[in-house]
């Protein structure tokens, strides 16, 4: 799913999530997807996630550590993402245009 530059990810979260089946898996986000919104819908679908609970939280949520780590697999793709220029400073103004170039950009890494 594409967003806006600006807006939070977060916002889609839920979105990104509704069409797959949860029942029994590990939802892996970092700490700026501790939402009470999202944890609720992830616990509603009988999933588990494996979201840290963010600095100065009153509750500390239990994580698997060794399980989160997998989730560096994905930040090292954007970074490979990130090195084509036209995808950092997204250029262009059509969504499809934009998707097509990161479409090209994966096949080439």
């Amino acid at each position: 799913m594409l967003s806006q530059g600006q807006s939070n990810d977060i916002n889609y979260a839920i979105p990104v999530l509704e069409p797959i089946n949860i029942d029994g898996s590990q939802v892996v986000a970092d700490r700026g997807y501790d939402s009470a919104r999202l944890l609720d819908y992830i616990y509603g679908r009988k999933g588990e996630p494996t979201i840290p609970s963010r600095t100065g939280a009153k509750f500390e949520r239990h994580c698997d550590w060794w399980l989160y780590k997998e989730r560096h697999l994905v930040e090292k793709y954007f970074l490979k993402l990130k090195a084509f220029r036209r995808i950092a400073t997204r250029y262009d103004k059509l969504a499809f245009t934009y998707m097509g170039f990161i479409c090209l950009a994966s096949i080439l890494i």
